[in-house]
């Protein structure tokens, strides 16, 4: 059609892979790309990115709705930004409009306005203090309320912070104390910008590293910044933002997980000057809209986040700095299945600016890159301050008696370390009390009704939960199939070992960490203000003590369960369990002591264990990588795996079959092989059945235009309506 209207091709959040068009009515302006609009979509209005403007279209005008509203004067998405996620749904094959929403703060994908509205602050005057204690006791809210502001001072709180703390009735009650002038609204107090940094020192090695970082600021530039545990990558992070956010521009630093946030936020709000914004799924959405908004407007010079931080609308990024590069966790795993390093390595080369990837065990695609000189590799070989490596053994528990997955060792160990009033961790990568619960007379399991696992023990809760789709019960008091009572728990999770220990050791503080006791922010971060203030002996917990932490009494790490990823039945479980050991063990002796690392395990002689207690992880990946290339396995090929989900058992691999039917039309094939469907290895999960399917080539191009071509069939397929199914590119587990 032609007209005086234009045409704008919108990206929606359904899961069509393509735009949709709307009209602007005649004399109105046509919004900028990567603007937000209001448009009717069937019976209801959505949100969409404006992703071009055209004069024609193919719909005849009788088919074509206007917008409803323009909801943004300028790109609620900076050009940088657009062109990333467009590149984004190209790579991963992902509908574009899901890939837009997935930028957007949760505020911004509704009708609202694109700058935070920051909530009043309260605050009581003097006539409401002088009123405080002729309040009557029927009126208890209005006095907590009272109270609450006069201990917040001059800067007050907002109504969220108050109800916090007030049981009910506190929007009343603020209602009430306005009127009778006994409180007053205030502006909110002006986030913290830091005047000045203190000084970083540096060693050697860290200089180096940190000045040839500094010398590309302005251009592309790839580092795979591999140091030992201890090493100090932080402080070069550190040195090479302060030197950035000098020049007056802003820093990405992406953390695997929220527990890695509190000390970061404090050792960056102590160095570098200007503000500080923080992306993680712990923050109210309000909270992720203002820094979100803080970040497009420049007023925060550093953005520390987790994964989709990397999604952050900058206006003048300058370097960005991924810490433990190797981690799983950058890896988003439902949807949008995008992997936050790769995606920020491209948005570095797009930027033209540097970006640092940190890790003490890299993972081997960075390796093979820094192999091929698509990055510079640099080292820090030595513990920062001195300290040096911790020694690392392994108990054998073929030839040990195990109590509550303790051996006799490790409880020495442990003693010694209380006697010498040092800290020590023990590592346990499950959580609950007891991950097998089974009958002794009839040999029944718990197992969970929606998925293909047995169900855990949680003690305190006295529930049986799995942990893959979450679903509980109440625990048994006898066997539901025989009625006996004599039921078994085995195995052993966080709870148990924490309970076990507290029996052995009735004078230490003993404490626990995982994602049970987490769920809290404010909890992670009392736990770990305790661990740094020595109010806890032991400290139990998953793999949330492996990464990053750097806790200064800790001299004794012991790893209770280190045989699981031998097991795998994911070609990376070596190198997932060699990056996990190594990292464990670096917890232990960062200061003037040397540390000690037991790990137990039923397989002494396995070349990771050898290569772990020797600290190899340059022998380890040399051999893992030669193998992969051989095999033709990642990094020195491409994989992708389609995945497919349904209530019915057969309805999944029968939708995969004919996939690969579908496959064998497509132009370049000659260049991919496609695997026959399997059952995923836990085939039912939250009552759906799963199957995969497995794509696999040697050559990048053919591989991506074989998707392209391959996945419009698939959505043409009458199979591919009666199941849930998904592309997923450089998967990073085959399950």
């Amino acid at each position: 059609m032609a007209s005086e209207e234009k045409i704008l091709r919108i990206a929606l959040p359904v899961k069509l892979r393509r735009l949709f068009d709307y009209k602007v009515e005649e004399g109105r302006a046509a919004p900028p790309l990567g603007s937000r609009v209001l448009v009717p979509l069937q019976k209801r209005f959505v949100v969409g990115i404006v992703c071009d403007v055209s004069d024609t279209s193919s719909l005849p005008d009788s088919k074509l709705r206007p917008i409803k509203k323009t909801l943004d004067s300028e790109a609620a998405l900076p050009p940088a930004l657009f062109d990333l996620l467009n590149w984004a749904s190209r790579y991963y094959h992902h509908p574009i409009g899901e890939v837009m929403q997935a930028a957007l703060p949760t505020k911004l994908r509704q009708d609202c306005a694109i700058e935070p509205v920051v909530p009043k602050h309260y605050r009581v005057r003097k006539e409401g203090l002088s009123a405080l204690s002729q309040i009557s006791a029927r009126s208890h809210v209005q006095k907590r309320v009272i109270e609450l502001l006069a201990n917040a001072g001059a800067e007050g709180l907002s109504a969220r912070d108050i109800a916090e703390h007030v049981s009910s009735g506190a929007s009343t009650a603020l209602g009430r104390l306005v009127k009778l002038e006994w409180i007053e609204t205030c502006d909110p107090p002006a986030l913290p910008n830091v005047e000045a940094g203190s000084s970083i020192e540096l060693n050697c090695e860290q200089l180096e590293s940190s000045l040839t970082i500094a010398r590309s600021i302005g251009s592309y530039a790839p580092y795979l910044l591999e140091g030992v545990t201890g090493s100090g990558k932080t402080e070069v992070y550190l040195d090479c933002v302060k030197k950035v956010v000098a020049e007056g521009k802003q820093a990405l630093v992406l953390v695997p997980e929220i527990s890695l946030t509190p000390q970061l936020i404090k050792r960056f709000s102590a160095n570098i000057p200007g503000g500080l914004a923080v992306f993680h799924s712990g923050l109210t959405a309000f909270q992720r809209h203002q820094s979100w908004w803080r970040c497009r407007q420049g007023a925060a010079s550093v953005i520390l986040g987790t994964r989709s931080a990397i999604f952050a609308p900058f206006c003048r990024l300058g370097l960005i700095v991924v810490d433990e590069e190797h981690d799983l966790s950058y890896k988003q795993k439902e949807g949008f299945r995008y992997s936050a390093r790769d995606v920020a390595v491209k948005r570095a080369q797009m930027s033209k600016i540097p970006i640092v990837l940190g890790s003490a065990t890299p993972s081997l695609e960075s390796l093979a890159n820094a192999g091929a000189g698509r990055y510079q590799h640099l080292r820090l070989s030595t513990r920062h301050g001195g300290s040096q490596m911790p020694r690392v053994a392994v108990v054998d528990v073929n030839h040990q008696s195990i109590n509550e997955g303790l051996s006799a060792a490790v409880v020495e160990a442990l003693k010694d370390c209380l006697a010498k009033r040092e800290q020590s961790i023990v590592f346990v990568n499950r959580r609950g009390f007891a991950p097998v619960v089974s009958c002794a007379a009839c040999g029944w399991q718990a197992m969970c009704q929606r998925c293909d696992a047995r169900l855990t023990l949680h003690r305190r809760s006295q529930r049986l939960i799995c942990h893959h789709c979450g679903s509980q019960s109440r625990s048994p008091e006898a066997c539901p199939e025989c009625a006996s009572s004599d039921l078994f728990f085995s195995g052993d999770g966080t709870q148990r070992v924490q309970e076990a220990l507290a029996q052995i050791f009735p004078a230490a503080r003993v404490a626990r960490l995982d994602s049970d006791i987490t769920a809290s922010p404010h909890r992670l971060t009392e736990i770990l203000t305790a661990v740094n203030e020595r109010q806890i002996d032991i400290l139990v917990g998953t793999q949330m003590l492996s990464k990053g932490h750097d806790f200064e009494g800790v001299t004794l790490v012991c790893v209770l369960s280190a045989d699981q990823s031998l097991y795998s039945v994911d070609f990376r479980g070596p190198e997932r369990l060699f990056q996990q050991l190594i990292q464990v063990s670096g917890r232990a002796g960062r200061r003037k002591r040397r540390g000690d690392v037991l790990i137990q395990t039923a397989h002494p002689n396995s070349e990771v264990l050898s290569r772990v207690v020797q600290h190899d992880f340059d022998g380890f990946a040399k051999t893992i990588l030669t193998e992969r290339q051989q095999a033709g396995y990642p990094p020195f090929a491409r994989f992708a795996l389609l995945r497919a989900e349904s209530p019915k058992p057969q309805a999944p691999i029968s939708f995969l079959r004919r996939a690969l039917s579908a496959s064998r039309t497509v132009a370049e094939i000659e260049s991919v092989e496609v695997f026959d469907p399997i059952p995923s290895p836990m085939e039912r999960r939250a009552g759906r059945f799963r199957a995969q399917l497995l794509i696999q080539s040697v050559n990048e191009k053919a591989f991506h235009l074989f998707l392209d071509e391959w996945i419009a069939i698939l959505e043409s397929l009458p199979e591919s309506s009666r199941v849930r199914w998904s592309v997923d590119i450089d998967p990073q587990d085959m399950y």
